[in-house]
C-alpha cells in the first residue's frame, strides 16, 4: 500500500474550511458554527483510500500565543501537505493576510487550488478580484449546498495523481517509530542508526518534526523515521505540539511498518490502542516495542502478559522487549521488519486458499436468517501490501463480523502474515 497524498485546507477564518472538510469527507467531522476560528485543532479523514484531507485551524493575526500557534500550524500544513486547497470567502475582498497566505503556499512549491466558497450567496465576486493571488487553478464551491464539490473533486484527484511516482523508484522499507511523547522513539533512533542524529532529551516532546536516518541491513535499503510524540487531544500544549498528531498520522502512511512504542515503566494507555488502530486501519506492518526494559523490575512474562491483554486485537504483531541504553534486541527490530515485507508480499495460490474456506465452512457454518444463509463459494487473493482477499458467493450482507475472524483465524494458521493486517472483501455472485 503506497503512501496516501495529504491535501489540507488553509486559509483565514470563517471562509466555510470545516464546511468544505464535511462535504469533502461526506460526513461531519469537524465543528462547524459561525463563530470565526471555532477550528482549533486539526481534522483528518481518509477520502476513498485515495488521499488524507486535513481541515488546519483557521489564521488570525499573532496577538497572542494561542493565535500564534496556529499560523505556526498554517505553516507546518503547507510544508507537510503534498496539495494544499487555499480557501477563501468567495464573497469577500483579498486582504494582506490572504496574500501572505497565497505567497507561502505558491513558495512551497506544491500544487496549489484557489478554492472560492460561499459562491451561491448573492454578493459572491468575480474571478478577476482573485486573480492579484496568482494562483491558476481556481474552484468556486458552495460547501453549503454542494455547489462546484464535483469539480473540486475531480481538480484534486488530477493533481495527486503523481505526486508518488518518484518514490517507486526508491526501494527502501521504511519502518516508522510511533509512540506517546517521552517513550523513548528519539534514544532507540539513535540506537538504529548508529549516530546521534536525533535529539534526545528527558523533557517529553523533544522531537517536533520527522528525523530520518539510512542504513544497510543484510543487503537491504531501511529508511527509519522518527517521529514526534503524540499526545490525546485536550492534552496537546499550546504551539507546534499541536501538530504533531498530522506529523505522526504522516509517518504512518508513509512508512511501510509501524515500531510502536510503549513504555513499560507505565500503564498502557487507550492512546496506544487507538495508534494501533490508526496503523492497522492504514494496512502498515506492526511491531510493538516495549521500552526502558531495563529501568523496570518487571518481569519480562508480566509485561507480555499485560500487552496480550491490553492488545488482544492484534494478536499477530510480534512484540519485543528494547533498552536503547544497553542495546537489547535492537538487531531484532531489523530481523521482524525484514521477515514482516515478505510476509506483506506474499500470494497465496487460490488452491491454497479455497482448501482453507472450505475447511472453515465445513467446521463452522456461517449463520443467517431463518430461511436465508450466507453462502461462500470461493476465495481469491486481489493484493498484497497488505495483503488482501475476496469472498465471493450469496447473501454476504447476513455474514456476521465475527465470522471474518474465524475465516482470519483459519487463514493465519496455515499462513501467519506476521505483522501485518490482512483485509477482505465480500461479493454477491449477482
Amino acid at each position: 500500500m503506497k503512501k496516501l497524498p495529504i491535501v489540507a485546507i488553509i486559509g483565514q477564518t470563517n471562509a466555510g474550511k470545516s464546511s468544505l472538510f464535511n462535504r469533502l469527507a461526506r460526513q461531519k467531522t469537524a465543528i462547524v458554527a459561525r463563530e470565526a476560528g471555532t477550528t482549533r485543532d486539526n481534522v483528518m479523514t481518509r477520502i476513498k483510500d485515495s488521499y488524507v484531507l486535513i481541515d488546519t485551524a483557521g489564521l488570525k493575526d499573532p496577538e497572542d500565543d494561542f493565535e500564534a500557534s496556529i499560523q505556526t500550524q498554517i505553516d507546518e500544513a503547507i510544508d507537510a501537505a503534498d496539495l494544499i486547497l487555499l480557501t477563501l470567502d468567495g464573497t469577500k475582498y483579498t486582504d494582506h493576510n490572504d496574500k501572505n497566505i497565497a505567497r507561502k503556499t505558491l513558495k512551497s512549491g506544491k500544487p496549489v487550488i484557489l478554492v472560492l466558497n460561499k459562491t451561491d450567496l448573492g454578493g459572491s465576486l468575480g474571478l478577476d478580484e482573485f486573480r492579484n493571488l496568482g494562483i491558476k487553478n481556481v474552484v468556486k464551491t458552495s460547501a453549503t449546498t454542494g455547489q462546484g464539490i464535483n469539480e473540486l473533486e475531480d481538480t484534486i484527484f488530477d493533481n495527486i495523481e503523481d505526486v508518488y511516482e518518484p518514490e517507486q523508484d526508491k526501494n527502501a522499507l521504511k519502518i516508522a517509530l510511533i509512540g506517546r511523547p517521552n517513550v523513548g522513539k528519539s534514544s532507540l533512533f539513535n540506537s538504529m542508526a548508529e549516530k546521534q542524529q536525533a535529539i534526545v532529551a528527558s523533557i517529553s516532546g523533544t522531537t517536533r518534526d520527522i528525523n530520518r536516518a539510512e542504513i544497510r541491513y543484510k543487503g537491504k535499503d531501511l529508511e527509519i523515521l522518527d517521529t514526534a510524540g503524540l499526545r490525546k487531544q485536550g492534552k496537546r500544549e499550546v504551539g507546534v505540539e499541536k501538530f504533531s498528531a498530522l506529523r505522526t498520522l504522516a509517518a504512518i502512511e508513509e512508512a511501510d511498518i509501524c515500531c510502536l512504542l510503549i513504555d513499560s515503566t507505565e500503564s498502557h494507555a487507550k492512546l496506544d490502542q487507538a495508534l494501533a488502530g490508526q496503523i492497522i486501519d492504514a494496512g502498515k506492518g506492526i511491531i510493538l516495542i516495549v521500552t526502558k526494559t531495563d529501568l523496570e523490575g518487571k518481569e519480562g512474562d508480566e509485561i507480555l502478559n499485560q500487552l496480550e491483554e491490553d492488545f488482544n486485537f492484534i494478536p499477530y504483531a510480534p512484540v519485543i522487549l528494547t533498552s536503547s541504553v544497553s542495546g537489547k534486541n535492537v538487531t531484532k527490530i531489523f530481523e521482524l521488519a525484514l521477515k514482516i515485507d515478505a510476509e506483506r508480499r506474499m500470494t497465496i495460490k487460490t488452491s491454497e486458499l479455497n482448501k482453507i474456506l472450505t475447511d472453515a465452512v465445513l467446521a463452522h457454518t456461517p449463520a443467517g436468517l431463518k430461511n436465508t444463509m450466507p453462502k461462500l463459494r470461493y476465495i481469491t487473493q486481489s493484493d498484497t501490501c497488505p495483503p488482501w482477499f475476496i469472498v465471493y458467493g450469496s447473501n454476504l450482507g447476513l455474514l456476521h463480523w465475527s465470522y471474518k475472524r474465524f475465516l482470519e483465524r483459519k487463514i493465519r494458521e496455515q499462513f501467519p502474515f506476521t505483522g501485518t493486517p490482512i483485509f477482505f472483501s465480500f461479493r454477491n455472485r449477482d
